[in-house]
């Protein structure tokens, strides 16, 4: 079972950290509060009246690196033309983020995405991740098409403006090239590896551990940027003589000859000036990297669960080749999900006006606070860092505070309904961010998906589970409510080794003399919801998107048969961001023509940011095709030399189900912002033509599902490329060598905390690292490769009732699509079953108490403080998650290396370590016993 991003958006607070998902929410159908990044459902007979698509702003949006020069209200043509001459762009932001005054809010998880609110799952059409979720608010009357036609794109005298078609990306991306800025400086170079390291590992080693959080690329976007300012700080001198940068590269640098070698190297490390172009390269290498490679969880199952240890150059060999067959598949394809404009994914547009807001440096007042965003970050995360040395080590009871089971610790209704262990959490109180944040930052996400997903919480978990579980529905009262360990019928955990020969084969005689494989309840419910949610986001996507979808690739089809067929002149004596003249080829776009073209016309032209592309040289299509080819011939070696189990044929089977899904998911992702993923439906698949095969089930779904989905992270990184006009060539070195890179800081990472963490992976590990992802992994590896579907969800089988699920996920969308399709107000469109049933697979190795407080804290800052306080929330907000993020993440590192593994606070025990230990929450106790010497559950096989 996964743990992954069911809807993902950019990179999550889970985000990341869920194997490169990135977690992320569905976008609601309504265009109201929450807004889509594209309409849905539209039944209204008026056109979009985006003050942002008719370039009504306050703020000229810029893209070069020197601060925006503030405009006046334009209302008509000529203003909107003499904009337009004056910065090369009629693209605007009305207010700036972060308390600029965005005309849009966003809002980050992940876990991407993203992926990706946190905490959805991975079946088909499934954050973290992570990650990370991105909801861009644009205010719009009812919409009738994305795409505007009329006043926003042509002026009154019929002359088309050089710009996107689409309000969205309009409104975030501008329709300029600044051609003189640095790209490939050793100062992008390195900032990228440092994140790209720190990150990859410090995702890896929270990814054992529980409760933890992960780190997003967001806050590597926040923190480079101050880091990059002090590097010119640094390095730079008045006295540097004059660069001159073409396509990123510096082009010519006149030293005198007897200049010293220090004073060489100073300029070389002083290359250029830090800009929003190395910021976006450094982003997209955080991107990339900072979720844990899900190889490196099948190495941990095969290692501690499965015991078997093939070696450190297998280990290289499967991460090198599942991580980058991924970008084989973007590349190959960017000319049907990144190059047409109707492919806009949504995600990458926050982070492009990001960019800009940041590269402002503006600090204006928000409901009376004057602090600074960086002085307000850096004073949180210490404080968060102080903070944790509470929860997370002098006062553990902080984190786990069921203090109603203290009272009754022996009582097991009480330890199952209050619980935070092994219980359902309905005292939804913890002092610790890291449960809090467990799926996901809650200030990143919207309150229509908490809502959501609190319904389901309420609903499924609450209620549902309870009554299904003291009524003993599938033999459920003899486990724990809520364990993210499988059972036997005498009420322990399974013991797998006890099914399987010596070649780590599934034995059909052992197992019938063993015991079956049950389930507690909550993991039913769990199974039940993520089959719920494959079939609901296929039907929710086609009901709300579906028009969306077939209009926009039907645009860019016609794109794509298109020939380009335009050159560009340069525009003379364009005025930089720093009060400079920039040079006749600083920015650069299309001659306007002297007659309004015709809708056919405007439908098959080349999209402006493919025009300024082309004076890039393209990386070849060879480059992509060599490096699938090579990595997949890596895989070939992987299955056939080690004992796995899975025959080449096999691994070409996987490849081929990624490779054939992966342009249909991507369309839909491009343009909905909702990812679906295969990782249910390659398990299923693996299950039945390779039974019996644990192992080779677990590789096989890692090079089917990873090699998709980071083909789709990859291809949102290039369209993120394409809108910041960073060089493909430089793109793909960049992408390819922090992967790479990444890859092995995941390898070197994950051995030493193997090796070295006393009790890694069990329950008496030291300071939590129990392995709970991996745990859950392996269960369900035993689910799907040792005993089977067919087994376990055939005909006959103890779980057979849960395929009706399928049927429930495809109808329910349906019921509420029908009653809300025509009543815009109606509370139903807030509905997102896909979110609903999805959101909810987290658990476990989540309790419901990560879920109530996540919601609660979601509530006060994303529904209150937004509405009451509205300016400080656009300021701080997001400074506010990514310091309490990284906060959290710093302090248990310092814990972890500095106090508790060096042994200094061995033997450390008071009433604040151990109250929470003592009862029936902590120790996972049943509602039923069974007797000592018999077992549960039916008699026939």
């Amino acid at each position: 079972m996964s743990r992954t991003p069911l809807l993902v958006r950019s990179s999550p607070a889970q985000g990341t950290g869920s194997y490169g998902g990135l977690p992320i929410l569905s976008l609601s159908p309504d265009q109201s509060d929450e807004d889509h990044v594209t309409s849905a459902a539209r039944h209204g007979k008026k056109k979009a009246k985006s003050r942002l698509s008719n370039a009504v702003s306050n703020t000229s949006l810029r893209s070069n690196h020197g601060s925006a020069r503030n405009s006046p209200i334009l209302t008509n043509s000529a203003s909107r033309r003499r904009l337009r001459d004056e910065s090369g762009s009629s693209t605007t932001l009305n207010e700036e983020l972060g308390g600029q005054e965005a005309q849009f809010e966003a809002r980050f998880n992940a876990s991407a995405l993203d992926p990706s609110m946190a905490g959805v799952s991975p079946v088909l059409g499934s954050t973290k991740s992570s990650a990370s979720s991105t909801n861009i608010d644009i205010d719009e009357d009812e919409d009738d098409d994305d795409v505007s036609y009329g006043e926003d794109l042509h002026d009154q005298k019929g002359n088309p403006s050089d710009n996107s078609p689409y309000a969205q990306v309009r409104a975030s991306v501008a329709a300029t090239d600044n051609t003189t800025l640095s790209i490939d400086t050793p100062r992008m170079w390195i900032l990228s590896l440092i994140f790209a390291i720190a990150g990859s590992s410090t995702n890896l080693f929270f990814s054992l551990r529980y409760p933890s959080v992960s780190l997003t690329p967001i806050i590597a976007l926040l923190l480079v940027h101050p880091l990059g300012l002090f590097w010119d700080r640094i390095f730079k001198r008045p006295d540097d003589p004059e660069e001159t940068f073409v396509d990123g590269c510096r082009a010519s640098l006149a030293l005198p000859p007897n200049t010293p070698w220090t004073r060489r190297f100073r300029l070389y490390l002083a290359k250029g000036r830090w800009n929003e172009k190395e910021h976006c390269c450094v982003y997209v290498s955080s991107n990339v990297s900072f979720g844990f490679a899900f190889a490196t969880d099948v190495i941990v199952e095969q290692v501690k669960f499965y015991h078997q240890d093939l070696g450190i150059m297998y280990q290289v060999l499967l991460i090198f080749s599942t991580q980058i067959l991924g970008y084989s598949l973007a590349g190959l394809t960017r000319r049907y999900l990144v190059r047409p404009s109707g492919m806009i994914w949504p995600s990458t547009l926050v982070s492009t006006a990001m960019f800009t807001a940041l590269h402002k440096d503006e600090n204006k007042p928000a409901d009376g606070w004057t602090i600074s965003p960086r002085k307000f970050f850096t004073r949180v995360f210490s404080g968060s860092v102080a903070f944790y040395f509470l929860p997370g080590l002098l006062f553990p009871a902080l984190s786990y505070f069921s203090v109603i089971t203290w009272f009754a610790p022996k009582n097991v209704i009480i330890a199952n309904l209050f619980g935070v262990s092994s219980g359902l959490g309905l005292f939804p109180v913890t002092f610790d961010w890291a449960q809090i944040a467990y799926i996901g930052s809650p200030l990143v996400t919207p309150f229509w998906a908490a809502l959501n997903i609190l319904g389901g919480l309420v609903l499924v978990m609450w209620i549902a589970a309870p009554i299904m579980y003291y009524a003993n529905v599938m033999y459920s009262s003899y486990m724990p409510i809520l364990s993210a360990a499988v059972w036997d019928n005498t009420g322990r955990p399974y013991d797998v080794s006890k099914i399987l020969t010596e070649d780590f084969l599934f034995d059909a005689e052992a197992y019938k003399n063993y015991s079956r494989v049950f389930l507690p309840i909550t993991y039913v419910l769990s199974y039940a919801l993520q089959f719920a949610a494959l079939t609901a986001l296929l039907s929710h996507t086609a009901l709300w998107h579906g028009k969306d979808i077939w209009r926009q690739w039907s645009r860019s089809w016609a794109e794509i048969r298109k020939a380009p067929a335009t050159d560009y002149e340069p525009l003379n004596n364009l005025p930089e961001g720093n009060g400079r003249t920039a040079s006749p080829n600083a920015y650069r776009h299309r001659n306007s023509t002297t007659s309004e073209p015709d809708m056919e016309d405007l439908l098959d032209a080349e999209d402006v940011h493919n025009r300024l592309m082309r004076r890039y040289p393209d990386a070849p299509m060879t480059w992509y095709l060599l490096t699938g080819v090579t990595m997949a011939a890596v895989g070939m070696y992987v299955v056939e030399y080690y004992p796995i189990h899975l025959p080449w044929y096999g691994l070409l089977l996987a490849l081929g189900i990624g490779a054939i899904l992966f342009i249909p998911i991507g369309i839909v992702m491009a343009i909905t912002n909702q990812q679906s993923s295969i990782y249910l439906i390659c398990q299923l698949i693996c299950g039945g033509v390779f039974p019996g095969r644990p192992v080779a089930n677990m590789v096989f779904t890692t090079f089917g599902y990873i090699s998709s989905t980071q083909g789709l992270k990859f291809a949102s990184d290039l369209k993120l490329g394409h809108y910041m006009k960073i060089p493909p060539r430089l793109l793909f070195r960049l992408q390819l060598t922090v992967t790479i890179v990444s890859s092995l800081t995941q390898i070197g990472v994950l051995n030493w905390m193997l090796n070295y963490i006393p009790g890694i992976c069990t329950t008496e590990a030291i300071n939590g690292f129990n392995c709970p992802i991996a745990r859950v992994h392996f269960n369900g590896s035993i689910l799907w490769g040792v005993v089977g579907p067919k087994r376990f969800f055939g005909p006959g089988a103890l779980y057979r009732p849960l395929v009706w699920a399928f049927l429930i996920g495809a109808v329910s969308p349906i019921i509420l699509w029908y009653f809300a399709r025509n009543n815009r107000k109606s509370i139903l469109r807030k509905v997102n079953l896909a979110v609903v049933f999805g959101s909810l697979s987290w658990i476990p190795p989540a309790t419901g108490l990560n879920f109530s407080v996540w919601a609660i804290v979601c509530y006060i800052f994303n529904y209150e403080i937004r509405n009451r306080r509205k300016n400080w929330w656009r300021k701080y907000n997001m400074m506010l998650s990514a310091a309490l993020d990284s906060g959290l993440a710093f302090g248990v590192v310092v814990i972890f290396f500095g106090i508790v593994f060096p042994g200094w606070i061995k033997g450390f025990k008071w009433w604040g370590t151990e109250v929470y230990k003592q009862g029936c929450d902590y120790t996972a106790c049943s509602y039923k016993e069974v007797p000592k010497g018999s077992t549960f559950g039916p008699s026939d096989w």
